[in-house]
């Protein structure tokens, strides 16, 4: 899977306002519905936030990849954001997150929704790719990034 086949220019924004973990789940997903990826944002941030008071989807080394499946989405979606300042997301190694992807997909669609979350995690594995994704100054820039990495490392997905 590329990335860039679920994330648009659109929705992805350097810095984010937020300054706590439910906002910038909100910010981002208020990124999805005005580009018109969603039709029910709000119900989008009450799955998000209802999965992440479960577990936390802060997966360390500054990371969080908050996801949920909702009516009104047609096909699987993400968001990114950078925090600046980083932002407690009780984060299993404890530190603040500096990144957030986050994943909107269709309820009957958990292969591409699972496929998506791998492919997040096996992108930022790479401390200096996660760096250069951190220090992007500017949307453009963290999605030629994404887009980059896409065109070295990936075949679109057959879904």
């Amino acid at each position: 899977m590329l990335l860039t086949e679920i994330l648009h220019a659109d929705c992805i924004k350097v810095p984010l306002e937020a300054r706590d973990k439910q906002s910038a789940i909100h910010e981002l997903a208020d990124l999805l519905g005005a580009g018109g990826y969603l039709r029910d944002p709000a119900g989008f941030k009450d799955a998000v936030w209802r999965r992440e008071q479960t577990r936390t989807t802060g997966i360390g080394h500054g990371i969080a990849i908050p996801h949920g499946k909702v009516e009104g989405c047609d096909r699987l979606v993400m968001a990114v954001g950078a925090c600046s300042p980083p932002i407690d997301f009780g984060a299993i190694d404890g530190q603040p997150v500096e990144l957030i992807f986050i994943l909107a997909s269709p309820l009957d669609q958990t292969g591409p929704h699972i496929q998506a979350l791998a492919t997040i995690s096996r992108m930022l594995t790479d401390p200096d790719l996660r760096n250069r994704v951190k220090k992007a100054a500017s949307a453009a820039d963290l999605y030629r990034i994404i887009k980059e990495h896409d065109s070295r490392t990936g075949q679109p997905s057959r879904a």
